[in-house]
Parts: structure tokens; sequence; C-alpha cells
């Protein structure tokens, strides 16, 4: 009698697993000081408005963060817990940013599968889902769109 192998945890999901119509929310994320100067080190975005606490050519209070950096932190997100070994590549991707996000707000996600096609090879499909970014106060600061190439079940 043959055991079936254990359930990887944090496996993401397989295209198969996902209908359109469904909606997930991220984990909610506090952006600090430390975030913004390792994604600017990292990057190489010293703009002003990034290094210089109350940059004198900003219209905006606070201490603004790159909207990239904003972005990536939703990515890591839905990576670690909706294709965590399954993704296989970001396909095509367009963004909107609504409002700036700052050091100190809190950010999360709200993802919606919109359309899944199969494509001819090994199983895989083009999974296409936007994605809206609220901050602590319930404002849409940001909203995407990504199309992802995701693997199937395994045979």
């Amino acid at each position: 009698m043959s055991t079936p192998p254990p359930k990887r945890l944090g496996q993401g999901f397989y295209w198969q697993d996902l209908e359109v119509g469904q909606v997930f929310d991220t984990y909610r994320r506090t952006i600090t000081e430390t975030d913004l100067v390792n994604f600017i080190s990292c990057t190489g975005m010293l703009e002003a408005i990034f290094i210089e606490e109350n940059y004198a050519g900003s219209a905006m209070q606070g201490r603004p963060v790159p909207g990239a950096l904003t972005y990536t932190l939703i990515e890591g997100f839905i990576l670690q817990s909706m294709i965590q070994g399954t993704g296989l590549a970001m396909l095509e991707l367009t963004q909107k940013i609504l409002h700036p996000v700052c050091v100190g707000d809190t950010i999360q996600g709200v993802v919606t599968v919109n359309d899944i096609k199969p494509t001819s090879q090994r199983g895989r499909a083009v999974v296409t889902s936007s994605i809206e970014v609220y901050n602590q106060h319930d404002t849409l600061v940001m909203t995407y769109t990504a199309k992802r190439l995701l693997a199937g079940r395994p045979d």
C-alpha cells in the first residue's frame, strides 16, 4: 500500500485550484524607515524626495516611499502565499499609483482572479489577476494587473 507524499507547507496554488472571481486578502505590513533605506540603497533610487527628510521640493507630507517598494512588498506576500513553487513567470504588469505611501503606513493587498487561460504546453495556464493596495485608512493607493504563467498539477 503506497502512502501519498506529504503536502508541502507554503506551496502555492496550481492554476486548477483557482477560479475566476476568487478574492484573496494579503496580510498587512507597516513600512519602516529601514525598509525605505534598504530598498533605495539596493535599487539606487537615491532621489532627494526619498533620502532627504522634509525635502523642500516635495508636495507630500511625511516620508514618501517609491511606488516600486509598495508594489514589491505586496508581491512578496503573493509569492509567499499564492504562487510559491507554482509561479513560472510574470508575463505582463500594468500599474497605477493613486496616492502616496509613506514610512509608517500599513499596506494590504486584495487579489482578484480575473482570467485563467490554459496553454498548450505541459498543463500551464496564464492567470490574470487584479491587485488593489490599501493603506491603514482603507484608501486605495495603488492598483495593478498581473498576468502570470502558473504551473498545473503534476501528472
